[in-house]
Order: C-alpha cells, then sequence, then structure tokens
C-alpha cells in the first residue's frame, strides 16, 4: 500500500471513528472502572502522561526510540491504536508532519485531541528562519515550557475524568517539582561550562529553546525539521565554524543517522582541525523503555552530563 492511500485511509477511518457513536447509542465516555487508553504520538509525551495519570491510564506511544517524528509515516496498526483511544496527545507545531492533519480533523470530529503546546504563550515559542512564521516544536529542550506541556495533559484529562480530578492534580504537583529541581540541575551544569565552551552542535536545529534557556550558542547541520535535507556547503560552512571558533566536540543524535554528523567531522579534519564526535544526544525521541534515558528526566539528564563532559 503506498504512503499516500495508507495516510488517506487513516484520516478516513479515525474520521469516521470519531463521528460514531457506541454500541446503544451513547458517547464513548463510561470510564468508570477501567482505566483511560491514551495514544501519544512521542515518547517524551506519553511519560508526561503516566506520570500525571498514574494507575488511571493506559499509555500507548506510537513513535518509539529512535523515530523521527518529522517523518514518521502512519501504519495501519496506528489505526487501530488512535480508534481504540479515550483521548489522544501529540507535539503539535507541526512536529508530527503530515499527520498533524489528521489529529486536527479528529479534534473538530469530536475525538479527544490535544497538542500538548497549544496553551503556551507564542512569545515564549521560537520562530526558525526557515520556518516562515510557524514555531519550533522542540518545547521539551526548555523544562519550563515541558511543564506547560505537563499541565495541559493534566488539564485535559481532568476533563475527561472529572471523577479523577484530584489524583491527576496531586499527580501533576508532584511531577512538576520535579521538574522544579530538573530545571534546576540543567542550569548549574551548564553554568560550570566556561563561556567559551558553551557551544552545541548537533546534527539537526532541534536544541535551540535548549540554547534560549540554559545559555548556550546551538547550531545544527539540519534545520528544525530534519525533512530539510543539509548540502555540501551546510557541511562546509559548519566545519568552517567549528575551526574558527575551536569547538571541542560534536554530537550526533538517536534519531538521526550518524553520518550526517561523521561528514562535519570528516570536513573538519580536512581543514586541520581536530573535533571529536562528544556522544550520543536524545534529541526527538527518548532511550529505550526500562532504561534511564527511557523517561524525560533520564533523558534531559543524560543529555546535559554527555555535553558538560565533552565540552569541559
Amino acid at each position: 500500500m503506498s504512503n499516500r492511500l495508507l495516510f488517506s485511509l487513516l484520516m478516513l477511518s479515525l474520521t469516521l471513528a470519531a463521528c460514531a457513536p457506541t454500541a446503544g447509542g451513547s458517547p464513548r465516555n463510561d470510564l468508570a472502572g477501567r482505566q483511560i487508553n491514551v495514544v501519544a504520538t512521542v515518547g517524551m509525551i506519553a511519560d508526561a502522561v503516566k506520570n500525571v495519570g498514574g494507575e488511571r491510564v493506559n499509555v500507548t506511544a506510537l513513535m518509539g526510540p529512535g523515530v523521527d517524528p518529522h517523518l514518521y509515516k502512519p501504519t495501519a496498526s496506528d489505526v487501530q491504536k488512535l480508534e481504540s483511544a479515550d483521548i489522544i496527545f501529540y507535539g503539535g507545531l507541526e512536529l508530527e508532519g503530515r499527520m498533524t492533519d489528521t489529529f486536527v480533523k479528529l479534534a473538530r470530529a469530536g475525538k479527544p485531541t490535544f497538542s500538548v503546546s497549544e496553551d503556551i504563550d507564542p512569545a515564549r515559542l521560537r520562530q526558525p528562519i526557515e520556518f516562515e512564521g510557524k514555531y519550533d516544536p522542540h518545547i521539551w529542550f526548555d523544562v519550563t515550557l515541558w511543564q506547560e506541556a505537563v499541565r495541559k495533559i493534566n488539564k485535559e484529562l481532568a476533563a475527561l475524568d472529572p471523577g479523577s480530578r484530584d489524583l491527576y492534580q496531586r499527580n501533576t504537583d508532584a511531577y512538576l517539582k520535579q521538574l522544579d529541581e530538573l530545571h534546576q540541575y540543567v542550569k548549574t551544569q551548564i553554568a560550570g561550562l566556561p563561556e567559551s565552551s558553551r557551544v552545541l552542535i548537533t546534527a539537526h536545529d532541534a536544541f535551540g529553546y535548549f540554547g534560549a534557556q540554559y545559555g548556550m550558542e546551538v547550531r545544527g547541520l539540519q534545520g528544525t525539521s530534519t525533512a530539510t535535507e543539509a548540502g555540501a556547503k551546510d557541511v562546509q560552512d559548519l566545519a568552517a565554524f567549528i575551526c574558527e571558533r575551536g569547538i571541542k566536540a560534536i554530537f550526533v543524535e538517536s534519531s538521526v543517522p550518524q553520518a550526517t554528523i561523521e561528514a562535519v567531522q570528516a570536513a573538519a579534519q580536512a581543514r586541520g582541525c581536530r573535533v571529536a564526535i562528544g556522544g550520543q544526544l536524545f534529541s526527538d525521541a527518548m532511550g529505550s523503555e526500562g532504561t534511564p534515558e527511557g523517561t524525560y528526566i533520564g533523558m534531559v539528564r543524560h543529555n546535559v552530563d554527555t555535553i558538560v563532559k565533552a565540552l569541559r
């Protein structure tokens, strides 16, 4: 089945499912005595829902470790997962590429479908040059922005399941406190780097919010979306920047082929500059389930520790 046909069928199926009543003609909102089935697009959102919902929710993430949401194409099994969901959370700001239109249509059709970024003040969002009036979707790299996403999840779960409102609020308050501590940890670690070393170079421009919040200059080989391909000139320009600034290390990303950043390393070395691969960062996907990096907090701490160790 072609990707275009599959995508069209996905949109049609989900729209019909969102409009259809359950057996007996009543809306599908009887949640008593069972868990709420939640579908999230990326792992960071799924992790936030688990922290807010606790045992009241059964969470499925469409995109696992190493999956690039910018290029993700829905599968036939995604139709079943989304149809069975009581509520759907996605990143928004076009993080999920062409799937964004599907989520918007589902919401309009009455399926509880929410972008976790939709309540964030636009004044706090980045507008990359290549996006032409659109916003950078990588809000999780600023922990304070991710707290707004957590609050959005709490708000919509409570609206769907008001009987558990107090539970969701308690869980949210506890998790926000953990995120406050994480925010302070990141600030402290980055502040320990010499100012001249606070330059972060990665495969694509995903860390803009991180740089703005925590005081690092950020450069990516590709644009904000990996759908934007880098050319030979981009590689050479970045290599020249590395040599000019004496950058010690550059970083690969778990959801972007390593060859992209290795090309930059080779170009810098051809100019007589030694630059190391400082390690792997998690950008658009978390680590494997059951590992520290398989949680949002663990992912952020891993990234910060990797950056600081390589650049110190």
